[in-house]
């Protein structure tokens, strides 16, 4: 039987459900998306800030993202026919430290895992034995870690310095995992230092949306059946089988201004405290433990300045609260605070300040510079904490029309754009085979 007559609903417009109501409607569904705010994307989106198109935090993906990179191509090209994503040619990373010159990390043409041996050995941050015990760390992230193990509690069982967790641990794992070494599982780091440095030589190179990252998300809705904004869901009505004990079934889906609308099935792309809110008892959906799941800030702050362009492109930033800075355009520069307990709180001013501050110290042409303007950005449950024990679900629930979505599901990844994707991908393929098994009688 064909699947266009069946109505699925997708609450949730960032990048999991988008992703998930693209692959419904390629199935052939009638897909309608539920986004409460005006905006798509989720915590990949952008807005103006005094006339500028920014988007709400710096996301930058790796080469071995396939989901993602897939997602945005089948979206087709840009209006001006270029690509819309850039990706480098190599790894490639610029590291800025105080008082000290420059270093540069980039992949030689040798095959993984000695691709990164000479830039390791390299590494003018740190001392000689620093850098073997540093090469000899990565390797062994291809073994199995423990469990419970924390990923600090792995670096020192790998000898590493304090000189090594600033000069290289951090400006790297903590971005990716946007958690401290003390809090996520050695397991999910071990997965990250595998995936980008040790499986293919290209794997760790670092790419970004070539325009701002909301437009990507209304390209991504066009194909789909209506696209409801600022239009949040209350519940799901769901009923039991005539005995009470069968597994609860879809009924209709209440919209936040009570209106009441039937579908066949529906993807909950939410974050775990979201998902539990609406669900109010998500043990009867076989959901449990969602309020173990900590989350983590974002911080952002956009400075712009009256230079030319300074031509470094992005750097890492070496014991600063700044992880990262990107040049965004010509005196346009972004820098990115991940795991920002700390800052989130700040005043924007303060932040703005903090910024410069960095900036000033560790780009000649920008000291004794004063920003024209400065703006942050604050994403105050950014991603999930992928701490030691923390158990995921996969897409399914006890209720065959109902599958969730999002980065924090069971997807391998962490919390990143990549796990989104496949996590909406993976929720679209369980429904659609839940509504076949219905369509066929399989389900009684």
């Amino acid at each position: 039987m064909g699947t266009g007559h069946l109505a699925v609903a997708v609450v949730g417009g960032g990048l999991a459900g988008l992703s998930a109501a693209r692959a419904l409607t390629r199935q052939g569904y009638a897909v309608d998306l539920f986004e409460r705010s005006r905006l798509l994307g989720g915590k990949a989106t952008s807005f103006e800030i005094d006339g500028v198109e920014v988007d709400n935090g710096q996301h930058v993906y790796l080469a071995c993202f396939t989901e993602f990179i897939d997602f945005v191509e089948q979206l087709g090209p840009l209006p001006d026919g270029g690509a819309p994503l850039y990706l480098q040619p190599r790894f490639d990373v610029l590291l800025l430290a105080r008082s000290r010159a420059p270093a540069r990390m980039r992949a030689a043409r040798l095959p993984a895992p000695y691709h990164l041996a000479p830039a390791l050995m390299r590494y003018r941050h740190l001392s000689l034995a620093d850098r073997l015990r540093l090469a000899l760390a990565v390797r062994a992230a291809r073994r199995p870690a423990p469990p419970d193990e924390t990923f600090a509690a792995w670096l020192r069982r790998q000898h590493q310095s304090e000189a090594a967790r600033r000069a290289f641990w951090e400006p790297f794992l903590v971005p990716a995992l946007n958690a401290r070494p003390e809090s996520v599982s050695a397991e999910a780091a071990c997965f990250v230092i595998a995936t980008a440095f040790l499986g293919d030589r290209g794997a760790a190179r670092l790419g970004w949306s070539r325009v701002p990252l909301g437009r990507l998300a209304e390209q991504a809705a066009q194909p789909l059946n209506r696209v409801f904004r600022r239009r949040g869901v209350a519940a799901l009505e769901l009923a039991s089988g005539p005995d009470g004990q069968s597994r609860p079934h879809l009924r209709a889906l209440v919209a936040a201004d009570g209106e009441r609308i039937a579908y066949d099935g529906v993807v909950l792309a939410l974050p775990p405290q979201a998902l539990a809110h609406l669900l109010g008892e998500p043990e009867r959906l076989g959901l449990s433990g969602l309020d173990r799941f900590q989350s983590a800030p974002i911080v952002d702050v956009h400075l712009w300045y009256d230079v030319a362009h300074l031509g470094f492109g992005f750097a890492a930033l070496i014991d600063s609260p700044v992880q990262w800075v990107f040049e965004k355009a010509p005196g346009y520069l972004c820098c990115s605070l991940s795991a920002a307990e700390e800052q989130v709180l700040r005043p924007e001013a303060e932040l703005i300040e903090l910024c410069q501050r960095e900036l000033a110290a560790l780009l000649p042409p920008l000291a004794g510079r004063r920003p024209l303007r400065g703006a942050a950005t604050r994403e105050r449950e950014a991603t999930f904490i992928p701490a030691p024990g923390l158990r995921r679900p996969g897409p399914h629930t006890a209720c065959p029309e109902v599958v969730i979505a999002g980065s924090w599901t069971d997807t391998g990844w962490p919390a990143t754009m990549e796990s989104a994707v496949r996590s909406g991908r993976a929720a679209a393929a369980a429904l659609a085979a839940n509504l076949a098994d219905r369509e066929a009688g399989g389900d009684g």
